[in-house]
């Protein structure tokens, strides 16, 4: 396969720690066109750069993601706007809200509509994360109406039909291979296909047969497999369909994609 794109990685992670150059350096021999590894706090904003230095198909978002809200600086947003300036950061993120945690509602809406507003400043794409908090993360997006992209999306498909409305894109991993994945299944079968993003979330949500190892970004290719079957067309047209819309998303230039070598 080739022309993967995985939208949404974390290849920071300690999970990579014993063999992060050996895998990165493997990607394009896999058919692994881009990665794009989200930070989620100042620290890990400033790692995702530093590896996107590294490999020329690794690029970068960075922001404050609604688990990383401690010791949260003042000068937060004015750090992230610096860093957006980075020429391999393509996006703001990961940020959004999750209410699966005990972590307080009011601070991490604060904080999300923030960036969501420092996003508009710069007029940068967002890459949301939305954990059981659908009606509190659509009302900020129809609020600030953001380029965004909500990862690993878990929301139903009459949210979806409002997602796409709005002008934003979802990207799909592993969990659409799971065997009780019913929802998922629905969302792949009704995305149009030019708001359709692939990712791992790596190292978390591996697909089958994988689920429950490490996950990396080849195993893109057991998503979009399960996905075109969904769809009923071939694995490689989705991937480059998928490829060209986070081009699009994450407004990478021909220039880009020849330094990636695509």
């Amino acid at each position: 396969m080739a022309a993967i794109f995985d939208a949404h990685a974390h290849y920071d992670d300690r999970w990579f720690d014993d063999d992060r150059d050996a895998l990165l350096s493997a990607m394009p021999n896999s058919g692994v066109s881009y990665i794009v590894n989200a930070a989620v706090d100042l620290p890990s904003a400033q790692t995702v750069i530093g590896l996107s230095e590294r490999y020329p198909f690794l690029y970068a978002c960075v922001g404050i993601h609604p688990e990383n809200l401690d010791n949260l600086p003042d000068d937060y947003l004015s750090q992230i706007a610096a860093l957006y300036r980075h020429q391999k950061v393509v996006a703001i993120g990961e940020i959004g809200l999750d209410y699966h945690w005990d972590i307080d509602r009011d601070r991490q809406r604060i904080v999300f509509e923030q960036q969501l507003q420092l996003s508009r400043e710069l007029d940068a794409p967002v890459v949301i994360h939305d954990r059981e908090a659908h009606g509190d993360v659509m009302a900020c997006l129809r609020k600030y109406r953001p380029k965004g992209l909500l990862h690993c999306y878990s929301g139903s498909v009459e949210m979806l039909k409002e997602v796409v409305h709005l002008g934003m894109y979802i990207s799909l991993g592993g969990t659409v291979t799971f065997k009780n994945a019913r929802v998922p299944v629905e969302v792949a079968a009704a995305v149009p296909l030019d708001r359709l993003l692939l990712e791992t979330d790596a190292p978390y949500l591996s697909p089958v047969p994988h689920r429950g190892e490490r996950n990396d970004s080849r195993n893109i290719a057991y998503t979009a497999a399960r996905i075109a079957e969904i769809r009923g067309i071939e694995v490689q047209e989705l991937l480059r369909l998928t490829c060209a819309n986070a081009k699009r998303f994450y407004h990478l230039s021909a220039d880009a994609a020849a330094a990636a070598g695509s």
